[in-house]
């Protein structure tokens, strides 16, 4: 897990407008465990949407991404300091951060690396949590279809570091102070249009579009759609998250 591997410059603007939003429970949970609430570190941010559900709660919200391109597209919040930089060199001052959160994100990092900098920018007692969500489960009979796509059509050209999602990040060493953690989930009300836009954001979609020259999407779509119905009804779906919350 060494070196930055960018899987979502090229599709910064579609991960923006597509991506789901987190629960605002889960934010006010973390804001909780902190000691102060003085400025939180969101790593590679991506878009800025757990940024976003952070500045509520914390005087500044300094929210890094390596990709100059992601950061272009984040939504702009008078208590968010967005700024280009690896997760495992912050240039944070020593000893400054309340909250260090991870969305989704920590598959990609050089772990040992990213761990002695966030031990370096927490305060004592400072809280990281590291989060992420797999594959969403289609009502009824439509999760057939949907599960041969995640891990047959597309399957083989996710990166290898989906593995570690699919494993709820159990298997990721975390030497901090563990934190059990609620149940959190996502939950959204999308058309099938629009589930359809969510699934191009996917990495493995763009590697397979890259590698066989189409767009597997029309074909799930074809294979949803009359399992849908309407397609512009919108349809209530969720992801569980897993969490990992530890303190310093």
């Amino acid at each position: 897990m060494s070196g930055f591997k960018d899987h979502f410059s090229s599709a910064s603007d579609r991960y923006a407008a597509y991506r789901p939003d987190y629960p605002a429970a889960l934010f006010a949970w973390l804001a909780s465990l902190c000691t102060a609430r003085d400025a939180a570190w969101d790593c590679a941010t991506g878009n800025g949407q757990a940024a976003l559900g952070l500045a509520p709660h914390f005087r500044l919200v300094v929210a890094t991404d390596a990709s100059a391109e992601q950061i272009r597209h984040a939504e702009p919040h008078p208590a968010i300091d967005y700024r280009v930089a690896p997760a495992e060199a912050s240039s944070l001052a020593d000893r400054s951060i309340d909250l260090v959160t991870v969305a989704q994100a920590a598959h990609w990092f050089d772990l040992p690396r990213f761990y002695a900098e966030v031990a370096r920018v927490l305060k004592p007692a400072g809280v990281l949590a590291l989060w992420g969500y797999g594959r969403m489960v289609l009502p009824g009979a439509m999760d057939a279809p949907f599960q041969r796509f995640y891990a047959e059509t597309v399957g083989p050209y996710w990166p290898p570091e989906r593995a570690l999602i699919d494993a709820a990040y159990r298997s990721l060493e975390f030497p901090f102070t563990e934190i059990q953690a609620p149940a959190f989930h996502i939950e959204v009300a999308w058309t099938l249009p629009r589930l359809i836009a969510y699934l191009s954001t996917w990495s493995a979609v763009k590697r397979y579009q890259d590698a066989r020259g189409r767009d597997p999407l029309p074909e799930l779509m074809a294979d949803l759609g009359p399992l849908w119905g309407d397609a512009d009804t919108a349809k209530t779906l969720q992801w569980p998250l897993f969490l990992r919350v530890g303190r310093r």
